[in-house]
């Protein structure tokens, strides 16, 4: 399509058929990029996905671009799911890192979301603010979550650390050691339940050995 095309593209209308439509190419798109990835998906496979023709495409989207973005955006809204709303006056550590622990491996480890990591990250270099989007609103929010509820215990005299963010940091990633990695890059399948459970067990006991105040 020119630019000059692309200049004068009839705006679509807000209403609920509008929005429906919207959706009805987000998601042929989003199946589109995790088969293919980015650079082997074309306009006329996402528009094939989402059962429009082109026209009706650009109508929405200018690009493949617009359409990635459109969908790391609503990735990153959903990432975490309300996982790391953890309440300050919980003391018992134990308890909340476990719960914490089971349900971020269990949201991370799903396959569609490995296959969405491998995206952002092989058009990182190309578009660094969508890498940029993604981990801000993701991990290191996340982390940011974790480590205000262990500035909260260590000022309840329950927790000793010396840096909240790095120990924050270091519970996640024990937490999916040798379980996400691999499903990344596709050598293993999904963890099963007794997995996770016995993941993220090891990773609280490592965390509170270090940190936990002794009584």
């Amino acid at each position: 399509m020119n630019d000059q095309a692309t200049l004068h593209r009839p705006m679509p209308a807000a209403s609920d058929e509008d929005s429906a439509k919207r959706r009805q190419i987000i998601n042929g798109a989003h199946n589109v990029f995790l088969a293919q990835g980015f650079d082997a998906a074309s306009m006329n496979d996402i528009a094939r996905a989402a059962g429009v023709s082109k026209g009706t495409l650009y109508v929405y989207f200018n690009n493949k671009e617009e359409l990635f973005e459109a969908i790391v955006e609503e990735e990153c809204d959903a990432q975490a799911e309300g996982i790391f709303d953890l309440d300050p006056s919980d003391r018992d550590v134990e308890a909340v890192l476990t719960r914490l622990g089971i349900a971020y491996v269990k949201f991370l480890c799903r396959p569609e979301k490995a296959s969405a990591v491998r995206t952002v990250i092989a058009i990182a270099d190309r578009m660094p603010e969508i890498g940029k989007r993604f981990y801000e609103s993701g991990p290191a929010a996340g982390i940011a979550h974790l480590a205000a509820y262990i500035d909260a215990q260590v000022k309840a005299g329950v927790l000793k650390v010396e840096d909240s963010g790095i120990a924050a940091a270091q519970f996640m990633e024990s937490t999916h050691a040798m379980l996400f990695k691999p499903i990344v890059f596709n050598f293993a399948p999904a963890p099963g339940d007794e997995q996770v459970e016995r993941s993220v067990r090891i990773a609280v006991t490592v965390f509170l050995a270090a940190y936990r105040v002794a009584k």
